[in-house]
């Protein structure tokens, strides 16, 4: 099974930035331990903080893997036109945040993504991806 990660905006920051809500590990370092603990999957992941690289991504690997976990960081409660290329495309897509989106504040309780993705993870910190990826199995 071909899983593709997309991470949007400050999420390069993970590690760095408000520990107590995105943890002190980098993405690249969970991303090993993830390979290493899903060995019978094949994984990738890309990061970017531009939305049209983030669109242009999904557009390049939307019809060739069988999944996609998509983290849009802010892009998730403004971005009509990543809503518009998730739906574009064939491969479906699950929507993860490593905080609680709904716990916080008001205007991060909104995805403009959800509709167009087949679910929803949140609040498990980095094991989010992980729950993701449980589910496919």
């Amino acid at each position: 099974m071909k899983v593709f990660i997309i991470n949007g905006p400050n999420l390069n920051l993970l590690g760095k930035r408000e520990k107590s809500i995105y943890g002190d590990i980098s993405f690249q370092d969970y991303f090993d331990k993830l390979k290493d603990g899903f060995s019978d999957m094949e994984l990738e992941y890309f990061q970017s903080n531009i939305e049209g690289e983030l669109i242009n991504k999904l557009q390049e690997v939307g019809f060739s893997y069988d999944y996609i976990l998509l983290n849009a960081g802010g892009y998730t409660h403004t971005s009509v036109a990543l809503a518009d290329a998730i739906s574009a495309i064939e491969t479906p897509v699950i929507e993860v945040h490593i905080s609680n989106i709904y716990a916080r504040e008001e205007f991060r309780q909104k995805s403009l993504l959800s509709p167009n993705c087949k679910a929803v993870i949140c609040g498990l910190g980095l094991d989010s991806y992980k729950a993701a990826l449980l589910t496919l199995k």
